[in-house]
């Protein structure tokens, strides 16, 4: 069990920390969803179920969707893009080793089983993360589109206007100014940490290069 705790004690912290995060969403949701509702003299609900509200869906994956597709596109322009002396890209002047040819690896006794297999199996593998990755960002902007049409829905009966399909919604300007004005800050500070990452540093951090390493050093070695 020590071991284990030791081993993910990265990821552990970080789901812990959303836990945390998402609960105190949650809270501080819930009571401005119920001062908005007094203001405009309607009921009141309670804290589980303003969790099946709309208004909780679309805060939480208005959010996750920035998140997803910033992760996915940054893992993705990695692949082609370069930043001299920055730990967060390859070195363009040294052969890098998430660029060999896995194949070379079938045989090797630790080897992923996808790469034993080959064939397609090993392409989807090979693509995997960026797949998954663009995979919940669709997932949650769909979420997103079907909790922000219902949210809209709602103020527009409450205003004494029809309700708005999904469809409606993904059309509107609403959405998509809520999507952009998450999405620019994702690619603001990604960016920023690719540039910042060239001449500061964090001693201990693997995303960090060597405190003493020069500015001109690309990647963490």
């Amino acid at each position: 069990m020590p071991n284990l705790i030791k081993n993910h004690s990265l990821s552990a912290a970080m789901f812990a920390i959303f836990a945390l995060t998402l609960i105190a969403l949650s809270l501080t949701g819930w009571q401005n969803y119920n001062e908005d509702q007094k203001e405009h003299d309607q009921q009141t609900v309670s804290y589980t179920e303003y969790l099946a509200t709309p208004n909780f869906g679309e805060a939480v994956f208005e959010n996750w969707e920035s998140e997803f597709l910033q992760m996915g596109a940054y893992v993705l322009l990695t692949v082609m893009l370069i930043e001299r002396g920055s730990s967060e890209s390859k070195d363009p002047d040294k052969d890098e080793s998430v660029d060999e040819d896995p194949k070379r690896k079938k045989y090797a006794p630790d080897a992923p089983w996808a790469v034993k297999r080959g064939g397609i199996w090993l392409t989807l593998y090979s693509h995997s993360l960026t797949i998954v990755l663009f995979a919940l960002f669709f997932l949650s902007f769909a979420l997103h589109v079907v909790t922000g049409a219902a949210e809209y829905s709602e103020e527009q009966i409450a205003h004494g206007a029809k309700a708005v399909t999904a469809i409606d919604y993904l059309t509107s300007s609403r959405l998509w100014f809520e999507s952009f004005q998450n999405w620019q800050s994702e690619f603001l500070s990604v960016g920023v940490l690719i540039v910042l990452s060239i001449v500061l540093r964090q001693k201990g951090s693997p995303e960090s290069k060597p405190v003493a390493a020069s500015h001109q050093q690309t990647g963490e070695a």
